[in-house]
């Protein structure tokens, strides 16, 4: 296809509110619908009826994330956090009426300062972030957690009821769950290294996630000295598969790069990540497929760019994901839904 007819076609589907797909994102991916504009907009996530998403950006003059709720067509935008501070990873409950996210407000209601970047690209683990219960209108009802150090990275099993989020409340970076309320908290996974952005399958038998277990000495120490300092490097990361309680987990990628984001097919049989794999120490991301012993490696977009924080809809028809296809803007990121083939 020609440049000049490229573009013309791109700039029909915008006028549409339709963003067309190239490439192997056709196998899988068809109707691509954009459902923001402008800004840094990531992490969006299901409602159980499948008639809303919620997400973090940072938008509205903002200087930091907070949490907002909109329509499944991008429609009806608005904000459930507190405006202060700094959250991330929010998550429906089972019955549609309550989120639970990752806050720093309580510290301070400016935003926490950004990450130390002098020794590469690093993602911030600050100790301030704890885990919220709140209806969807913002209303905090419960803090859920109250330890020492980072808790968030909270995702809900809407059949079990369980939370898997990320604690340091052991000393180190790992996996732990609670119940919707908060008690009932259990370690999942113990090696030295971050253990995070843990998923439930839909039946709630097995975990996804993401880890960086440093191989060497000097590696730990790395790690060691980076979490002092409420740092992590991200740039090596690969995906494992357990069960629920963290027996049988298993290492499914082996690239040596970035891969993140994890979350089971409707069916349980495969993974669905974002890596990477092809541009190692980038920013290039785009998804991919795999079977759960590591097997069928797929390639599903090929955007260029970052593309990332993919789910499927309850009934499994859709794809909500983040992307800076087409981004305007260096630091724009957008919130897409797809329908999945």
């Amino acid at each position: 296809m020609r440049k000049e007819t490229r573009l013309a076609v791109y700039t029909f589907y915008v006028a549409a509110g339709v963003v067309a797909a190239f490439g192997q994102s056709a196998a899988h991916l068809a109707n691509i619908r954009q459902l923001t504009s402008g800004g840094q907009n990531a992490e969006s996530y299901w409602s159980p009826d499948g008639k809303r998403l919620v997400f973090q950006s940072t938008r509205d003059g903002r200087e930091c994330d907070q949490i907002y709720a909109m329509d499944a067509d991008g429609s009806n935008v608005r904000m459930v956090s507190t405006g202060k501070g700094r959250t991330t990873c929010a998550y429906f409950l089972a019955d549609g009426k309550h989120i639970v996210y990752a806050s720093t407000h309580e510290a301070g209601a400016g935003c926490p300062p950004p990450a130390d970047r002098s020794k590469g690209y690093v993602w911030p683990i600050y100790s301030s972030y704890d885990i919220y219960l709140a209806k969807d209108d913002g209303q905090i009802v419960k803090k859920l957690t109250d330890t020492k150090g980072y808790d968030a990275e909270a995702t809900v099993n809407w059949k079990t009821g369980r939370i898997v989020y990320t604690s340091l409340a052991g000393g180190d970076l790992d996996l732990w769950s609670m119940k919707a309320d908060g008690s009932g908290k259990r370690q999942i996974t113990s090696a030295p290294g971050y253990d995070g952005g843990g998923v439930y399958s839909r039946d709630g038998k097995k975990l996804v996630w993401r880890a960086n277990h440093p191989a060497t000495p000097e590696a730990l120490a790395t790690y060691r000295e980076f979490l002092a300092r409420d740092l992590v490097s991200p740039m090596k990361m690969e995906i494992f598969v357990g069960d629920a309680d963290g027996r049988n987990a298993k290492q499914i990628t082996n690239f040596g790069c970035a891969s993140f984001a994890p979350t089971f097919t409707p069916d349980g049989k495969q993974v669905l990540f974002a890596s990477n794999r092809l541009h190692c120490d980038s920013h290039d991301f785009e998804l991919y497929l795999m079977n759960l012993d590591g097997s069928g490696l797929e390639q599903v977009t090929d955007f260029g760019g970052f593309t990332s924080f993919a789910e499927f809809s309850p009934d499994g028809r859709k794809l909500a994901f983040t992307s800076s296809y087409q981004a305007k803007g260096r630091y724009e990121f957008n919130i897409f839904v797809a329908d999945w083939k």
